[in-house]
């Protein structure tokens, strides 16, 4: 199950559960859309996968199963601005 990670990795934009900006790779390293579209390229700085948009959990379920508090924050040269 997708951890859904509060925040962007790179400029530590809030992302809530039900944000349709968020936008992960398979390691579930999380972005914003303006990050991935405007300094990353679509490409994540940790594995080199493909950055998409990560699904929303259905609200019934988001109770069952929160989304993480956990923010992650990298140091990449590209978010550095």
């Amino acid at each position: 199950m997708l951890s859904l990670r509060p925040n962007c990795e790179c400029c530590d934009r809030d992302l809530p559960a039900t944000s349709l900006e968020a936008r992960i790779c398979t390691f579930e390293c999380t972005f914003c859309a303006d990050c991935v579209d405007n300094r990353l390229g679509g490409v994540c700085p940790n594995c080199a996968g493909e950055l998409v948009r990560r699904p929303v959990r259905p609200a019934a379920a988001l109770l069952r199963h929160p989304a993480s508090t956990e923010r992650v924050v990298g140091r990449h040269a590209t978010c550095a601005a």
